[in-house]
């Protein structure tokens, strides 16, 4: 390496600040410097393998902790507050503010503080586990975190890998290595993983210490499943031996190794640098139309907070303008404070205000709103009709954020395979050359297990079929990537390859391990992979061996895989198996119209279809292949587009052999789930990877399409006929004539009098509408799409890349209506579309679990979303609703009545509560009984919710924080703080109230307005209670009887000790009045009457859907019983 080069390299390595500054990392196996003349030596710096997944340490938990919570505004803002209070001469004490804030910052900081503590002692465990290095031809143990990038390490059957390493060598002969990933993506089954080439054959410590190599990778990233990287290991030779290295060569912080008595690695990630570290980050936070309705109601009531501060200021200095309204006599001012800045008196009064008023803006909801999500997310996981007794598993709840949204969905997306269907493949038959091979014939209602051929297109095969129907058979027996084990070898998932051996096929992908067990039917059996050969029984009991040469492997955006294979004769075979799509296009020989035709049947009938083909290779023909593919291998930039290049010229000129059909059954209840969810106003829209015949067959049965659906589409088909502008306009014409004729409901199109429209798209349509037209601008198309979209009942989106279906849901998300998404999917490639829309679900499917873990909820089965929306969204939409109004509206009840006592005490900014009730009242008066209310309450009943979806359609579109009903508890809060305060003030004005003659004071004035307000906001809630059980009872009745004998203690009547100066005795005076008892009776019945009004009023002449449905059960709820008693009475009648 020149001199410039390296000074760059130091540069890189030593002061950029980004490591994406440097492309790749050399690694030295065992610390040991590459041969004199190879390469430059430079010292290697990277971070030990200390894991920290804690966010805080002892000392900078204070500030860090503060600072964390003071960026949210309302903490934020009370911290303003207080520090006023602190600051001026306030009319309320700073404890006031104080307390509360001191309260909620402490609480919440337990809480993170506990939660980073048990953080700390994780990594603690993690990090001080003992390792095995190898150092000088011996193993040393020593701690993890002390382990560097380059140790050797040896890892034991059913360890974990303690940080990334590359794959050495291992105690099997072939190399290989079994390890599961569950604690990285959930997959519990096993994954080999391969050694290095010219490193598997060291098996001793002696050897391994003898290894010299450097190994050439990217830098971190946090894809657990894409690694690209080289290694130069260093013979005798002067040259290396370059190897590529690839994922199946990477072994994972986290993985266990299973099956395997040991392996020997080499450290290339480490500590926070490992795959597992970098996938701690949290993904980008969603936040629900509820949290951002609260943040623009917080504003409003700014806003008022701000004015009412404002107008009081302003008045109190136009009231004071006249000399006799100057400060009162025991109040006057000294001269020095007389001569003071008038703007400076005035902004110090404003500040004042604010002070006072500033209880408007509840502190306290913040964290009544966390505790509801919280604890609420509970009843979800806890829900015994959603728990999988066959897969032993129940809804997961990843974020708590998100519970209300689930009741607000009005799009859900879905993936089809594992999702709609169970991902359960069960082969059904084969065409081969045109003739149609099934498994089992049926012949006058019999079954032939024997059968192996039926012939349903022309005459069976001579002598050329059958040798190309063996071949057929013989790739499918090696065109895959499955793995042969034992039983008693085998932890997780498995199937048997022959019931009479104790072996069983494993393979990531359900449908690979359908084909082989298919075939074994037609008399072949895939038995092994030895030493790199592939062997297969045939139909004479023969043991058939073939080399395996390449492995040109499975993609989403190929849709197809191949091997490169040698048989004993010495012929290069390469077979090719993949979508219709895929392999059609390459073939140039075979009977592919007879072929096609029997895919497209199939395709119909639901089933998933594959196609094969081959072609053989000459010796000279394959060592061009074989570089070509070397050189993409070893490739340090752009491997993956390198090797996508190679395999579309080395596939190519391929000979058809045949199709085979795969069913994927139906989840249970799908169609009952999807049928509920479009009768709730939810557009349901199927994005998969299948092909449109496929999709659309299982649309059907899953009830998205009906018989009467006229379908529209937008597919490569049609728009090789018309061009896209043509396509769209006509669709658009078509859609909006019906629409402008029918009044037809936004949401769903399951009106009986209005035309069902579907759409389907596929993925190269998409592409289109989705492209930037020549003029720079893509969104005529996009809007046009959008329109015809709206008005389709069901849309199904076919031959979608993962890439696609995020498209399609943020194309959604965008729009102009803004509307609610839901993504549900259970495989790898929905993780986009789940990450994507407001609400994430993932299926604990058979696909592993990725979509699960990069879910904000996750599910066993696609059913089991009808409850989580209808019911469980439901309730947490209304209880937080609710929960979110309520508290806005008995603050304006607290303080409005405080800026009306402004008006008779000369703008003195005099308080008319007391500290402790200004305090305590959102802590501790009436925060409970909303907490419990917002966890408990059931408007309706589960059942009803279930049995009748349209009731979702209430609350669609937050339509209970909508400004129209944020007005009318706002109003309701205003005119009940009027009643408190003025009913209060005309019953008492100059009346005699106590037995010596006193009348009332202002602290007993003010806390007969707070009594009265207490039980007014409790009582409130006690009547919008519809689910009365022994908690609510205690809580709510309780809450009013704590604040009973909380006055009582705090005015000395119960803990004379307590004799607090201005409230002493003041409580039981009051109740020692018979008007006073008569004002709180009555305020109340006044306070309570208009809401009571509005609701009998609307429930008969504006009734909701919800409200005829709670009429009914009313009705019935008294009906059952007389029905009873008669009964009852009818039969003690009878002689």
């Amino acid at each position: 390496m020149d001199r410039c080069s390296l000074v760059r390299t130091l540069v890189n390595r030593y002061c950029a600040g980004e490591e994406d500054w440097v492309d790749s990392r050399t690694v030295y196996v065992g610390h040991r410097e590459p041969p004199p003349g190879a390469e430059a030596y430079i010292p290697q710096r990277y971070p030990d393998n200390r894991i920290v997944s804690a966010k805080y340490t002892f000392w900078n938990f204070i500030p860090k902790n503060l600072f964390e919570q003071f960026r949210r505004i309302a903490n934020f803002y009370f911290l303003i507050i207080f520090l006023v209070q602190l600051i001026i001469d306030t009319p309320t004490s700073p404890v006031t503010s104080g307390l509360p804030l001191f309260f909620v910052i402490t609480v919440t900081a337990i809480k993170q503080g506990y939660e980073d503590w048990l953080r700390h002692k994780a990594d603690n465990a993690m990090n001080q586990c003992p390792v095995h290095f190898v150092q000088h031809g011996r193993l040393v143990r020593k701690q993890s975190r002390k382990l560097r990038v380059g140790d050797i390490v040896m890892v034991k059957e059913d360890e974990t890998f303690p940080c990334d390493l590359i794959f050495l060598s291992s105690s099997r002969a072939d190399g290989t290595c079994h390890v599961t990933t569950a604690s990285l993506d959930g997959e519990s089954s096993h994954k080999t993983h391969y050694a290095v080439q010219d490193t598997k054959g060291f098996h001793s410590e002696e050897d391994i210490d003898s290894l010299h190599a450097t190994i050439e990778c990217e830098q971190p990233q946090p894809d657990l499943y894409k690694f690209v990287g080289r290694i130069n290991v260093y013979n005798d030779q002067n040259d290396p031996v370059v190897r590529s290295l690839g994922s199946e060569n990477l072994l994972l912080r986290g993985a266990t190794l299973k099956n395997t008595e040991k392996i020997f690695g080499v450290a290339i990630y480490t500590g926070m640098e490992t795959k597992m570290a970098l996938n701690y980050q949290s993904k980008s936070q969603k936040r629900s139309a509820v949290e951002k309705s609260m943040n623009v109601f917080l504003v409003v009531y700014l806003c008022i907070l701000i004015s009412k501060a404002l107008i009081n200021t302003t008045l109190k200095y136009v009231w004071q303008s006249e000399p006799s309204r100057d400060e009162p006599w025991y109040n006057r001012k000294t001269e020095a404070e007389r001569q003071r800045n008038l703007f400076l008196r005035a902004f110090t009064d404003f500040l004042a205000f604010m002070v006072l008023f500033n209880y408007i803006i509840p502190v306290s909801m913040y964290v009544t709103v966390e505790l509801q999500k919280f604890l609420g997310s509970y009843f979800l996981t806890w829900d015994e009709d959603m728990f999988d007794e066959e897969m032993g598993e129940g809804p997961l709840v990843n974020t708590s954020d998100l519970n209300e949204e689930l009741g607000q969905v009005e799009y859900v997306f879905t993936d089809k395979t594992g999702t709609l269907t169970e991902n359960n493949m069960e082969f059904k038959e084969c065409c081969v050359e045109g003739h149609v091979c099934v498994p089992h014939a049926v012949c006058n209602g019999q079954v032939l297990p024997d059968a192996s051929a039926i012939d349903m297109i022309d005459a069976s095969p001579g002598a050329s079929g059958r040798e190309r129907e063996e071949l057929f058979f013989r790739a499918l027996c090696l065109c895959h990537t499955i793995q042969v084990k034992d039983d008693d070898e085998v932890d997780g998932p498995q199937k048997s390859p022959d019931s009479g051996k104790r072996s069983a096929y494993i393979s990531s992908s359900p449908d690979e391990v359908a084909l082989v067990e298919g075939i074994q039917r037609f008399g072949f059996t895939y038995l092994r992979l030895k030493d790199n050969y592939m062997e297969l029984l045939n139909r004479d009991n023969d043991v058939e061996r073939f080399e395996l040469l390449e492995i040109l492997s499975f993609d989403s955006v190929r849709r197809r895989m191949s091997v490169i294979v040698k048989s004993a004769t010495g012929e290069i075979y390469l077979f090719c198996k993949g979508a219709d799509s895929s392999i059609f296009p390459r073939v140039t020989e075979g009977k592919v119209d007879q072929i096609q035709s029997r895919v497209e049947r199939n395709a119909v009938e639901g089933l998933r279809t594959l196609c094969v083909a081959y072609k053989t290779l000459i010796p000279e023909e394959y060592e061009g292949i074989r570089e070509l593919l070397q050189d993409a291998k070893v490739a340090l930039q752009d491997r993956d587009k390198k090797l996508a290049e190679a395999y579309e010229q080395i596939e190519t000129d391929l000979v058809l052999l045949g199709a085979t059909a795969v069913e994927d059954r139906l989840q249970e209840k799908a169609a009952d789930t999807i049928e509920a969810l479009q009768k709730a106003g939810i557009k349901v829209w199927v994005l998969t990877g299948d092909k449109m015949e496929t999709a659309a067959a299982t649309c059907y049965a899953c009830k998205l399409f009906r018989r009467n659906t006229q379908l529209l589409e937008v597919t490569t088909k049609r728009l090789e006929e018309q061009s896209l502008h043509d396509v769209l306009f006509e669709l658009s014409k078509t859609v909006l004539r019906s629409s402008a004729s029918l009044t037809r409901d936004n949401f769903s199109g399951l009106s009986a009098d209005m035309q069902d429209y579907g759409l389907i798209i596929d993925g190269a349509a998409l592409s289109l509408i989705m492209k930037p037209r020549e003029d720079g601008s893509s969104s005529n198309y996009r809007e046009l799409f959008l329109d015809i979209c709206r008005n389709c009942s069901a849309v199904l989106c076919c031959r979608m890349a993962p890439l696609q279906k995020a498209q399609i849901v943020k194309l959604i998300k965008l729009s102009k209506e803004h509307p609610i998404t839901l993504a549900i999917g259970d495989g790898a490639n929905d993780v986009s579309m789940i990450l994507e829309a407001h609400v994430g679900i993932g299926v604990i499917g058979k696909e592993g679990r990725q979509a699960a873990r990069n879910s904000d909820y996750a599910i066993p089965k696609f059913k089991h979303l009808k409850k989580m929306l209808l019911v469980h969204g439901h309730f947490y939409y209304i209880r937080i609703s609710e929960l979110v109004q309520y508290f806005f509206y008995k603050n304006v009840c607290f303080i409005f009545p405080q800026f009306l006592y402004q008006f008779f005490c000369g703008f003195s900014q005099q308080t008319l509560y007391d500290t402790a009730y200004l305090t305590l009242y959102n802590i501790s008066f009436t925060s409970l009984p909303i907490l419990l209310y917002s966890l408990m309450e059931q408007h309706v009943a589960m059942d009803t919710l279930k049995r009748d979806p349209a009731l979702y359609r209430d609350i669609a579109k937050n339509a209970l924080l909508r400004w129209r009903a944020f007005i009318y508890w706002t109003l309701l809060g205003l005119f009940n703080a009027l009643v408190f305060f003025f009913g209060a003030y005309f019953m008492f004005e100059n009346t005699t109230v106590t037995s010596n003659g006193q009348v009332f004071g202002n602290w007993t004035f003010g806390t007969l307005v707070f009594t009265v307000m207490v039980l007014t906001v409790t009582l409130k809630l006690a009547l919008d209670t519809h689910y009365w059980t022994w908690v609510n009872h205690f809580v709510i009745w309780g809450s009013l009887l704590f604040y009973i004998v909380f006055s009582l203690l705090w005015g000395g009547v119960i803990w004379p000790f307590l004799s607090y100066q201005r409230m002493y005795y003041v409580f039981i005076q009051m109740l020692s009045s018979g008007p006073a008892w008569l004002a709180i009776v009555l305020l109340v019945t006044v306070s309570l009457l208009p809401d009571v009004l509005k609701k009998v009023l609307c429930r008969q002449l504006w009734p909701s859907a919800t409200e005829r449905v709670q009429t009914r059960n009313q009705c019935l709820s008294v009906e059952q019983p007389t029905v009873f008693m008669l009964s009852q009475t009818s039969s003690s009648l009878t002689f």
